[in-house]
């Protein structure tokens, strides 16, 4: 049976949803879970989507499927280059089931997550992609969200754009680990739909301290607020332990881990990430993905698989790498006279700019005189209005090269300028 969409709101906001035959099929056995739905993933229409089954989902492996639309040969005409054919058309909307049990062996080795691949991890357009799949599955207009303060710039452009309600979490940095107060917390999460998280952080390089996390975990239980991980940066972190807070169980059943090999594996061009969760949270995100974007590329994920399934050791040289040029680059901004924030992860330093002007003037001056770009600090968030951020993870040449125009620009810096004001992102 299908219900009108103020009936299935109100259905799964009382709970009463668990009652009706109709509604326990529709969230297939989980209806506990249908509270976070999204009026879009509420409305969908389920009738045409499940008649649709068999062109979306494509045949069994023993199956002749005479059903694909797609023509089947090899387009490379020497052996050298040749890739083979798919023989199985357009992949599931899940993503490859040899990539999901890739990154499900992934997030257990390297994270500590434990995900059936079969129905906890689905295959995104990056970790940008499993973010957008989120918002556009559990959250509506008008619902609280709470970020980080700083974060990411694209987290508060993807929420400004489904009309969310900000909610910003001031945090502070403690010998490279991202702390945040209890009491701030609690305020925080109280009637909020979603929390998102990221740690290593960015811009900051801070890992989220292990007890943070446990309370945050406490917090949103009590509330009932989602969370979203976002851990890209999770293999360059260089001390101190870093916790997936999805690993805690307090936070299970509530958290969506996202992750890619854009950081971890320097391969942003594939555009393959990968979001794991409790299975009554990862369906729904199918369906979003089945409505927005029904598929990663095959051969993207193909790729993504052979990476996947070399030893996650062999990048282990690269964190090496960058872990020098931290202390290279923390140090040479220091004898600079700035003062960077020391980062126990990631690929960034959180820095202070000279009192006389904001980080925004001071990337673009920097920029216009000596053509070397930083982002300035109000993009991440309302603490970030008079500082920059600014990466290591350049080739040693450029990094040396940059620092030395950036100390050329400070010892010329002699105007005063007045500072900005904080707005609110």
């Amino acid at each position: 049976m299908a219900y009108p969409l103020f009936l299935a709101r109100w259905l799964a906001r009382t709970g009463l949803a668990r009652f009706l035959p109709g509604m326990h099929k529709r969230a297939e056995g989980g209806t506990a879970f249908l509270h976070y739905y999204s009026d879009r993933v509420l409305s969908a229409p389920r009738p045409l989507l499940e008649r649709s089954a068999p062109l979306i989902h494509g045949a069994p492996p023993d199956t002749i499927d005479l059903c694909q639309g797609t023509p089947r040969f090899d387009a490379a005409p020497t052996s050298s280059s040749k890739v083979s054919a798919d023989r199985r058309g357009w992949p599931s909307p899940w993503g490859l089931p040899e990539l999901r049990a890739a990154v499900a062996d992934h997030l257990h080795h390297a994270q500590q997550l434990s995900a059936n691949p079969d129905d906890e991890i689905l295959i995104t357009a990056g970790a940008l992609g499993a973010f957008h799949t989120v918002l556009d599955t559990f959250l509506n207009r008008g619902d609280r969200v709470v970020l980080l303060d700083p974060t990411s710039p694209l987290f508060p452009l993807a929420l400004h754009t489904r009309r969310a309600r900000l909610r910003w979490l001031p945090t502070t940095m403690d010998n490279g680990r991202l702390r945040v107060r209890l009491a701030d917390v609690a305020t925080a999460l109280r009637g909020a739909r979603l929390l998102v998280l990221c740690s290593p952080g960015n811009p900051t390089g801070g890992i989220l301290a292990p007890e943070d996390l446990e309370q945050i975990a406490w917090w949103a239980e009590r509330h009932d607020v989602l969370i979203y991980s976002d851990e890209v940066f999770h293999r360059f972190h260089y001390e101190h332990d870093l916790v997936s807070i999805g690993s805690l169980p307090r936070a299970a059943a509530r958290t969506l881990t996202a992750g890619s090999l854009s950081k971890s594996h320097a391969l942003t061009s594939l555009r393959v990430g990968w979001l794991s969760g409790h299975r009554h949270l990862i369906r729904p995100c199918v369906l979003t993905a089945v409505l927005r974007t029904p598929f990663v590329p095959t051969l993207c994920q193909q790729l993504a698989l052979t990476v996947l399934r070399q030893r996650i050791e062999a990048v282990d040289p690269l964190c090496e790498e960058y872990a020098r040029r931290r202390r290279y680059a923390y140090e040479r901004l220091r004898s600079l006279g700035l003062h960077p924030a020391w980062p126990a992860g990631g690929l960034f330093f959180w820095v202070p700019v000279p009192e006389n002007r904001s980080g925004r003037v001071f990337a673009e001056d920097l920029l216009r005189e000596k053509k070397v770009q930083v982002a300035p600090g109000d993009l991440f968030g309302p603490s970030g209005v008079n500082h920059v951020r600014i990466s290591y993870a350049l080739e040693d040449g450029r990094l040396r090269e940059g620092l030395n125009r950036v100390s050329e620009f400070l010892c010329s810096a002699t105007t005063p300028l007045p500072l900005a004001t904080a707005e609110a992102a």
